[in-house]
């Protein structure tokens, strides 16, 4: 028999309402056997958004290593010890070949990402001259670049990039436990800034950090009430030398019930599964029934990605729709 919250979670998805952050806990709480019903109210969503259709994108790892600020998860951080390269910023050559072997993959969108609090003004410039003098018609620009200002995105925007990518990372009250060097309210501010310069946004954050399933729950209702455009999900990957290199990795079913949690209360939003993947094993298919309508294929920045021939496979095997 149908429990309430199941019934109540199946009647907003049907009448396109966003559910509840009880509810929402709900989802995250839910035993196994009630996760068919769930997973297939989240489906329901995403096809009635995206119809039977997956996004994909891939990223540059631009300039890589040597950041200032202290992200208890990254392998970028400086003050990490971690075996992770540090590199300068690419060439605009560089970004224009990397643009083009991504146009030769499914992608709808290719982003530069660089480490650091925010990129250098001539680093915005070099990344806007390669924004302009390479277009394609089915691949889009990206930048995730930092904490840029608005006169910087208004640029970028200018240059030809459709969307920005800065991830709040997790709930505001839990931020504190994983950043000290600059403010989850700064972050916010880059968020709103790219879109007040006319940029798409693509914000998400990290799940696994130690967070409570509340504050998960805290976190997708900001990203709802700021109604982001894509929402890239990441699920922490422990990376030895970084403060999280003993954190238990989320399970399996965990990362398809916060899937499905973040699809139900961001109905319209783009949800996009990035790092972390791969925990998944053989359930990674299952992203797309919990509600996910794109994920990130190819390198990461500092952790393994999926294999793209297998993961075209996987969505050929699906019988879903991807762009080419």
């Amino acid at each position: 028999m149908e429990n309430r919250e199941l019934k109540s979670i199946r009647e907003a998805a049907e009448n396109d309402k966003p559910i509840s952050g009880e509810l929402a806990l709900h989802v995250l709480g839910a035993p196994a056997a009630d996760l068919p019903q769930i997973f297939a109210a989240a489906s329901a969503v995403r096809h009635r958004y995206f119809g039977n259709s997956v996004r994909l994108c891939s990223i540059l790892n631009a300039q890589s290593g040597a950041c200032s600020e202290d992200c208890a998860f990254c392998a970028q951080a400086s003050c990490h010890n971690t075996e992770t390269e540090t590199t300068p910023l690419c060439s605009k050559e560089g970004m224009a070949e990397a643009f083009g072997a991504a146009a030769e993959l499914p992608v709808t969108h290719f982003g530069v990402v660089t480490s650091g609090c925010a990129l250098s003004e001539n680093g915005v410039e070099r990344v806007c001259s390669a924004v302009r003098e390479n277009k394609h018609p089915r691949v889009s620009w990206c930048g995730s670049l930092g904490c840029l200002d608005y006169d910087q995105l208004c640029a970028l925007k200018a240059s030809g990039l459709k969307r920005f990518h800065h991830n709040l990372e997790s709930a505001q009250s839990f931020f504190p436990q994983i950043c000290s060097t600059h403010s989850w309210e700064m972050r916010l501010e880059t968020v709103r800034n790219a879109r007040k310069a006319g940029l798409e946004v693509c914000c998400g954050g990290i799940f696994g950090l130690g967070e409570s399933i509340e504050q998960r729950v805290e976190f997708a209702l900001t990203l709802a009430r700021e109604a982001i455009d894509s929402i890239p999900l990441n699920f922490l990957v422990p990376i030895a030398g970084t403060r999280l290199e003993k954190m238990e990795m989320m399970k399996p079913l965990d990362i398809l019930r916060t899937v499905s949690m973040v699809r139900l209360t961001n109905p319209g939003a783009e949800v996009k599964v990035c790092a972390g993947r791969v925990r998944l094993g053989d359930l990674q298919s299952m992203i797309f029934h919990a509600g996910a309508n794109s994920m990130m294929i190819g390198p990461l920045l500092t952790v393994a990605g999926g294999d793209v021939d297998r993961d075209l496979q996987m969505l050929r095997d699906l019988e879903v729709e991807y762009a080419f």
